[in-house]
């Protein structure tokens, strides 16, 4: 191969990374995303994946990328959603985000949990506490969905007046 050829190659490679790094800067102009996610749709619209790696370097290198951000983005959403901690956790899973991270966002103090799971009850049911077991059961299975734990599910249960026995 000619030192021409070589070049012309040089060349294709860099204008990869570039298209490839536009195209996550506009990605994450619409919102957050963690680096797994940002490498799978790369991937997917077909870019190679060494210019997808170098592009996602240089995007973290400048600050345009950050799994902490995204983090804190997604469990701030999910929070205002209603969603519990299970949820949040399993969601940030399947982003791609390392178990210590997620340990680390969802290092929250339980009474605001507790504040959360009472304001979400009050939310879907109002103040009232459960008539019957089949409304208390339809309450524990409401919250259970949004991804609160037994436990808090439990205590929430009393402090809204259910005396009934766990």
């Amino acid at each position: 191969m000619s030192q021409r050829e070589t070049d012309s190659l040089g060349g294709e490679n860099k204008k990869g990374a570039q298209a490839v790094r536009r195209s996550a800067i506009n990605m994450l102009a619409q919102r957050e995303h963690s680096s797994q996610e940002l490498r799978r749709k790369l991937g997917s619209k077909g870019f190679d994946d060494a210019d997808v790696d170098e592009a996602l370097a240089g995007l973290r290198q400048d600050r345009l990328q950050s799994d902490e951000r995204f983090i804190e983005s997604l469990v701030r959403s999910r929070i205002g959603k209603g969603c519990g901690p299970l949820r949040i956790q399993a969601e940030l899973r399947e982003r791609g985000i390392a178990e210590e991270l997620i340990a680390q966002a969802m290092d929250v103090d339980a009474g605001a949990w507790r504040e959360r799971i009472e304001e979400v009850r009050r939310k879907r049911f109002g103040v009232a506490r459960p008539g019957d077991m089949n409304e208390r059961a339809r309450q524990m299975r409401f919250l259970q969905y949004r991804g609160f734990t037994t436990e808090q599910i439990r205590s929430a249960m009393r402090r809204a007046g259910d005396d009934v026995s766990d």
